[in-house]
């Protein structure tokens, strides 16, 4: 039997081997994770801005008046605004403006606004019967996707590519 100076302190080859594999199994099932964030928050992103623009189709229809979500390419922003340019109040968020900012939101902060084209304006008015002025396109991207919003010209449909 060996004496404890004897003894050799470390790990043994099947301890190494055991926490190698733990590591591997880790890191098969981190890596898709940590790749479909982008994914997700295009998505993500892409799901509430239909939302938005739908809302403010049906505060016109509803209203009479004209509403127009203006986007901000260079601020990563958009926001309602009223047929007097005023941002409305936004309907959940009591005492909160109807804006949103991706830079400003960390589960939405890699979502860059790529381009807005409704017919060469970075805005979408709808009328009281809910038409747009001009259709057009909203483009997102994070990493490496990438979704384009349309807004039919006549009948306001909104829908993601």
């Amino acid at each position: 039997m060996l004496s404890d100076k004897n003894r050799h302190k470390g790990f043994t080859l099947i301890e190494i081997i055991i926490v190698v594999v733990i590591l591997a199994i880790i890191s098969l099932v981190a890596v898709p994770m940590f790749s479909s964030a982008a994914s997700s928050q295009v998505r993500a992103a892409a799901n509430m801005i239909v939302s938005d623009i739908e809302y403010a189709k049906s505060m016109a229809i509803t209203s009479g008046v004209n509403y127009s979500v203006v986007f901000d390419t260079t601020a990563e922003s958009y926001k309602i605004v009223d047929a007097n340019s005023n941002v409305i109040a936004h309907p959940v968020r009591i005492g909160s403006d109807y804006e949103f900012n991706f830079a400003g939101d960390s589960r939405l902060s890699e979502v860059d606004i790529q381009s807005v084209d409704f017919d060469s304006l970075s805005f979408v008015k709808f009328n009281y019967l809910g038409s747009p002025d001009d259709g057009g396109t909203v483009t997102l991207a994070a990493g490496d996707y990438t979704m384009v919003i349309n807004v039919e010209n006549v009948t306001g449909y909104v829908s993601i590519q």
